[in-house]
């Protein structure tokens, strides 16, 4: 066994300790504390310590990754224990073990590839076994195994509610780990923590076909976008967890509908990228979008789509929130459009003067951009119409339509009269979206009246 491969299985072990804490109760946060002190202050040198150091704790001849990592699952451990508002010791559970098997995932298949799509993969597959687990063992510490969750109710309380709880867990474990160093794993496992806390409060109506279509689907299309190089594989993980939670919160409309963006927008990225290149507009990275490239065009549409789920536990209209996620999407989708396909031809103007700058000025429209991009604001319009809760169909396709536009011109202004070195490119977008959702949402309340 490679040292490698010896140090992610001490962090699984150090996870599966939360499976205990149910019957640990308050003392739950012992073991954990146990694990931090005897790494801290016993383990200095020697072949332990060679196994267990990450990046930087040899100079520091400390392994404070390690003790990190088991300080975060005390503090969890004693957040679950609790007696207000305590974190379930379901979602502990599936945080840890998430990132405990999430690198023993990683590092088995590291032992026989290096290709990152597979090294994601197998923490994406770890990760999942292991919250999976970590849940059963609760659980069945609770409910008991004739009455499996049934003590718990909710998501938690079902076969399917644990699988999408544990693909959240360990998605949101995998891209957390993309954008940190290998030897923050305390802040993977308190960011899922507190994700998984939150999807068990919205408590949503989960099946069987639900979780399998919207796992099997987005995962597909992931491996699609990377093999194709219209994401990266960050990018790649970011968009499947938003088309996973678009299923599961909103239902096959919803994730129809941002499917289409990230399908349509990564081709038109990859659109004679060359020709772009040339020209000095093509999307950087070669077309691959980012982590912050998709958060930027879709944050404000996860939010949306959130938003809809809590409806069902406060009084609260469930339609503006299907407006605000279409209108999102519909900015997205005509902005990049109208920058991939306007980019293309000679003559841009700005948008606040109408006089002619270069290609790739930032507020540059051409008018067969602005064609594209209404034409992705009308597809998007139509997918909403048809499969989400706009009210009427032709009346809430028509506003998403005119969302999309009105965003993708904010867009352009915005370009023109702000960005820079101050405000970046992504910033802009997150603002067209969420002026997208507005207006969307302004002109549902305009008509209804």
């Amino acid at each position: 066994m490679t040292r490698r491969l010896r140090r992610a299985s001490a962090f699984a072990a150090v996870a599966a300790l939360a499976v205990l804490a149910p019957a640990l109760g308050d003392a739950a946060l012992v073991p954990f504390l146990a694990v931090a002190g005897l790494a801290f202050f016993g383990v200095r040198d020697g072949e332990w310590f060679e196994t267990l150091a990450l990046p930087g704790d040899r100079d520091e001849e400390r392994l404070y990754g390690f003790v990190a990592f088991s300080l975060a699952a005390a503090g969890l451990a004693l957040f679950a224990s609790l007696p207000r508002a305590p974190l379930p010791h379901s979602a502990f559970a599936a945080a840890t073990l998430a990132v405990g098997g999430g690198r023993l995932g990683r590092e088995l298949v590291g032992s026989r590839s290096t290709d990152e799509f597979a090294l994601v993969a197998g923490y994406v597959a770890g990760g999942t076994v292991g919250a999976v687990a970590g849940q059963v063992g609760v659980l069945v510490q609770t409910s008991g195994l004739d009455s499996f969750g049934a003590a718990v109710g909710g998501v938690t309380a079902t076969l399917p509610g644990v699988g999408f709880l544990a693909a959240v867990a360990a998605l949101t474990a995998a891209l957390v780990r993309s954008l940190v160093f290998a030897r923050d794993a305390h802040i993977t496992v308190i960011l899922v923590s507190f994700a998984v806390w939150g999807f068990i409060a919205l408590d949503p109506g989960v099946t069987v076909a639900l979780v399998a279509f919207g796992l099997g689907v987005t995962v597909a299309l992931g491996y699609v976008s990377v093999a194709l190089g219209t994401a990266s594989v960050s990018g790649m993980l970011t968009g499947v967890l938003s088309a996973l939670l678009a299923v599961v919160l909103g239902g096959v409309g919803w994730f129809l509908t941002l499917m289409s963006f990230y399908a349509v927008g990564g081709l038109a990225s990859k659109y004679r990228f060359d020709e772009k290149a040339d020209r000095g507009v093509a999307q950087e990275n070669e077309g691959a979008r980012g982590t912050g490239n998709v958060l930027a065009n879709s944050a404000v549409a996860l939010a949306a789509v959130v938003g809809y789920a809590a409806t069902a536990h406060v009084d609260a209209p469930a339609a503006p929130f299907a407006l605000a996620f279409a209108g999102a999407t519909a900015t997205a989708m005509a902005d990049t459009l109208s920058s991939e396909i306007g980019g293309l031809y000679d003559g841009p103007r700005l948008v606040t003067t109408l006089r002619r700058v270069e290609p790739g000025t930032d507020g540059a429209v051409t008018w067969q951009g602005e064609v594209a991009g209404g034409t992705g604001g009308l597809l998007v319009g139509g997918l909403a119409a048809l499969g989400m809760p706009l009210g009427d169909p032709v009346v809430g396709g028509a506003v998403v339509v005119c969302a999309g536009v009105v965003g993708m011109t904010v867009d352009s202004l915005l370009g023109a009269l702000v960005e820079g070195d101050a405000v970046g490119n992504q910033a802009v977008n997150f603002l067209a979206t969420l002026s997208g959702a507005a207006a969307a949402v302004t002109l549902w309340a305009v008509v209804l009246r």
